[in-house]
């Protein structure tokens, strides 16, 4: 709907190049760099640091000149025309769930707040009355996010004696030697997410093994060719989304949204995939069509993302639009998880570690111990929709899949 321009990259006047980064924007998924589309001189700035800009909305000028020399001026020079452009904040493709502009009005109060603003005035509990004393450098006098953070800071506890402020917190304890670490803005929102799934979805879990012995063998013996012609690594994760694809298309009702009283299947089948950040957040970048890449195109798509996800150079339509999420607790170590649901979607798995295990074989000759390799699938699903045999089936055909994966498979 809308994002918060953070930082301005260039200044009027500067020039600029294709594809060049002009300014960092915040919405509520990332933060991320805004490139020009096109080279020219940086000739206005329709939108301050701190300022909430509509999706859509001009918030800068670009003169260039169509890739053309201009000319110098004189008696009998002529001088191309500037060509303006104008740099919009890319438009993710998100349901509007709020107006994107919707003042609070508290006595004489009638200021605008950000949707920005307004969320973190719920989260630290700053009432309206609060909020309206706040001064505001924004344009029009509007409270920027900087504002209120400061406020936030400069705050001490609340008179015990009469006011019109709502009550304080209890505060845990804290001894002296105890360290108190502010969340950061995605860590806040990742806890809100969290909540708001917990609280819409009544979560399910399922569980199989699946043995992948023929996987990790296989992939030792073309993780090296792989690498060397297609420069990049060979790593499980696309072989598992490779497998959850093929599931979906079997039991398509698992690729479903709920929109109050109805139903909605999708189409496409767009796989997110959680990213553990530096910071220790995770952020869900978002393979599209998923369905329509091969091995080698998943595996580039799956590396490309992560990558672009730790140096925070995701762009915002690659988090949206997911229709189903994987979570590799593996690569922590984990042998299975409880996932929580990606709202508005409706499952989510989680890949646990893959260790060796001792195991039954069973051969023409008989049944013989063996060391198998073997991970946990765990698939969190909304029971509202989804009952436990679909949800269960679904996760039992991702394991077979895996199972049946082709030894001889070409690379």
């Amino acid at each position: 709907m809308e994002g918060t321009i953070l930082t301005w990259l260039k200044k009027v006047g500067d020039p600029i190049e294709q594809d060049e980064s002009v300014l960092e924007v915040a919405t509520d998924k990332v933060d991320t760099e805004i490139p020009s589309e096109h080279a020219g001189i940086l000739t206005a700035i329709l939108a301050n640091e701190g300022d909430v800009v509509e999706v859509g909305k001009p918030i800068a000028i670009i003169e260039t000149t169509n890739g053309k020399s201009t000319e110098s001026i004189g008696e009998n020079s002529r001088v191309e025309t500037p060509v303006t452009d104008e740099i919009s904040e890319p438009v993710p493709t998100l349901k509007p769930v709020a107006p994107a502009i919707s003042p609070i009005t508290t006595g004489q109060d009638d200021r605008f707040y950000s949707p920005l603003v307004k969320n973190i005035a719920k989260q630290e509990r700053i009432t309206t009355h609060e909020l309206s004393g706040i001064p505001g450098t924004g344009k029009e006098g509007r409270v920027t996010k900087k504002d209120i953070l400061g406020y936030l800071e400069r705050r001490q506890q609340p008179s015990s004696q009469g006011t019109d402020q709502e009550p304080a917190p209890a505060l845990a304890a804290v001894s002296g030697e105890d360290e108190i670490i502010e969340m950061d803005r995605m860590r806040k929102m990742i806890a809100e997410r969290m909540l708001e799934s917990k609280r819409i979805a009544p979560h399910v879990t399922s569980f199989v093994e699946a043995d992948v012995t023929g996987i990790v063998h296989w992939r030792n013996r073309n993780k090296v060719l792989f690498k060397d012609r297609e420069g990049d690594n060979l790593t499980f994760t696309p072989i598992f989304i490779e497998a959850v694809v093929k599931a979906i298309g079997d039991y398509p009702m698992i690729n479903i949204s709920v929109d109050g009283d109805r139903i909605i299947r999708k189409k496409d089948i767009n796989i997110g995939m959680a990213v553990a950040l530096p910071s220790g957040n995770l952020i869900v970048p978002v393979i599209k069509n998923a369905d329509s890449l091969s091995l080698v195109g998943l595996t580039k798509r799956v590396n490309d993302l992560a990558k672009r996800a730790r140096n925070n150079q995701l762009k915002p339509d690659e988090l949206s639009g997911g229709t189903f999420t994987i979570s590799n607790v593996g690569s922590f170590g984990n042998v299975m998880g409880t996932p929580i649901i990606v709202q508005p979607q409706v499952g989510i798995l989680a890949l646990g570690a893959i260790v060796k295990k001792p195991s039954v074989i069973e051969t023409s000759f008989g049944d013989a111990i063996g060391i198998r390799h073997k991970m946990f699938l765990s698939h969190s699903y909304d029971h509202r929709v989804v009952d436990g045999s679909l949800g269960g089936m679904f996760v039992r055909r991702v394991a077979d899949y895996l199972e049946r994966f082709d030894n001889n498979r070409a690379i």
